[in-house]
């Protein structure tokens, strides 16, 4: 009698750690599958008309993984026990491959945002200039030596090896690696902001003031006050700078609202969650604001192109435009005057 009970003990220890995993698991669906919707929204809210540059590669290179990963998930999850390639793959293969997922996309932060800064100085400095086909394929294989190189270290490392063979041993349990790169990332980034914010708060204000709203090309537009400019020439860092934010925070406001949600009430989120399109666009918006103003003094928008950001328009910090007949909505723009259009 007391070996059937314990038998039945057993039985339902069983049965509720498979519920539990089973339930875990389509969480965990659940949640890739929003965030590739959120990632194809992403990509395709973004301007099209826009240069080839590194980010775009990479973002699509995690749309990508993260498809992959839902594809995996799906496949274990409906046989949840078969042999492939005389290797077996069972249910808990589901928390082992989402968790070397998040060591890597942990691990990702620092290489995508120096390479994105390298990629963006080079282009601005134009000391080398590609062929059109060859630069894609320099972008495309890039971004390849940075997903193997990481990926080698997450499998190489002993001491991430040691902790998923730890996490194994309690297969009912599936912990997720939270990135201390994308926590330091943000961190930098909003104090930049905030300092940025409070060195020029009282022009921000008075630019926000005299801004006007109107429609050019069924899109909304902005007018900023200019003074004259005798050329398209820009070489005043502390006239920019309200400029910046107003266009940044115009386009990425909740977003950085978000980081500081995150940054004050310190809100651990998974990194297989966190590496998402939106925030690199996020920071590629960033990296190319601050790109246009370290560097403001050689900025010719005549003779150079410059690189183009999916989300914010930054010309409109620098060209002085102004549209005549707004009503005739087909008349080209007279770049004569004193207003910007954003």
């Amino acid at each position: 009698m007391t070996a059937l009970t314990s038998e039945n003990c057993s039985f339902q220890y069983q049965l509720h750690q498979t519920n539990h995993l089973l339930d875990g698991n389509c969480l965990l669906f659940v949640i890739i599958l929003g965030k590739i919707l959120l990632n194809i929204l992403t990509l395709g809210m973004r301007r099209k008309n826009t240069h080839q540059n590194f980010m775009d590669y990479f973002c699509i290179s995690l749309a990508f993984i993260d498809i992959l990963l839902l594809v995996n998930i799906s496949i274990i999850s409906y046989f949840r026990d078969f042999v492939l390639l005389g290797v077996r793959f069972t249910k808990y293969h589901i928390c082992l491959f989402t968790q070397i997922i998040s060591f890597t996309y942990g691990f990702l932060h620092y290489p995508v945002f120096l390479t994105a800064s390298i990629d963006y100085y080079l282009n601005f400095s134009k000391t080398t200039r590609l062929p059109f086909k060859c630069q894609k394929l320099f972008y495309f294989f890039t971004v390849i030596l940075i997903w193997v190189s990481v990926f080698a270290y997450v499998l190489g490392d002993p001491a991430i090896y040691q902790s998923l063979k730890v996490q194994n041993a309690y297969s009912y349990q599936c912990p997720f690696y939270i990135s201390i790169q994308s926590y330091w990332l943000s961190f930098s980034m909003v104090i930049i902001l905030f300092m940025a914010f409070i060195t020029s708060w009282s022009e921000v204000t008075t630019l926000v003031q005299a801004i006007r709203i109107t429609s050019y090309m069924n899109e909304t537009i902005l007018y900023f006050p200019f003074s004259s400019h005798p050329s398209y020439t820009i070489s005043s860092k502390k006239t920019l700078l309200p400029k910046f934010i107003i266009c940044f925070l115009g386009t990425w406001l909740p977003f950085v609202l978000l980081q500081v949600i995150i940054l004050l009430f310190k809100v651990q989120i998974p990194a297989y969650i966190e590496m998402n399109i939106p925030w690199l666009y996020f920071v590629n918006s960033f990296l190319i604001a601050t790109v246009y103003w370290f560097n403001c003094h050689k900025l010719n928008f005549r003779d150079m192109a410059l690189p183009v950001d999916p989300f914010v328009n930054w010309k409109c910090c620098f060209i002085p435009l102004t549209i005549h007949n707004l009503e005739q909505i087909e008349k080209p723009i007279s770049i004569t005057v004193d207003m910007v259009p954003c």
